[in-house]
Parts: structure tokens; sequence; C-alpha cells
């Protein structure tokens, strides 16, 4: 358990921003995160909303069908969050 879910504890939503934070430079898919962090596909997508929502996560179509995600490096809030989950990493 690292600090971010020491303090928030573990979600859903906490468990596919940090993948998110550790892939920043690079765009996924659903079904990479999916894969990557354990949940399923229907939850990635449940939690991952309220990210692009807030301009946190930038979803781009590829193709009909198929959207990429990735991180919003020119949002300030996102920002916050990479220098707060920086911080609080560093030991």
């Amino acid at each position: 358990m690292d600090a971010l879910e020491e303090i928030f504890g573990k979600t859903a939503q906490m468990t596919v921003l940090k993948n998110l934070i550790q892939h920043r430079n690079e765009s996924t898919y659903l079904s990479g995160i999916a894969e990557e962090t354990g949940l399923s596909h229907s939850s990635v997508a449940r939690v991952i909303a309220p990210l692009i929502k807030t301009g946190i996560v930038i979803e781009k179509p590829l193709g009909k069908q198929i959207r990429t995600f990735r991180l919003n490096l020119d949002n300030e809030k996102t920002h916050l969050i990479l220098d707060f989950y920086t911080r609080l990493n560093e030991k």
C-alpha cells in the first residue's frame, strides 16, 4: 500500500488514477487499464468518467469504437495531483 492509499483508501478510482500517473506520458485504452489494474472493464469505465469530466483525463476517440485516455498534463488540477503524489511518495 502506498501513501496515497493509506490516506484515501484503496478504491477503483484511486487505482485507475495511480495507473494513469504511472503512465503519464502515454495514451492507453480501457482494456489496458483494466488488465494492468485487475479491475473490470466496466469498473474502469465507471470511475474514469468523473476524471474526464473534471479535465484530469483526456479522452480521445480512435476510430468509431476505440477510445484512448491519458492524463491531461495541461490541467492545473492534474499538476496539483502529480505534485501531491510525488511529495507523498518521497521518503
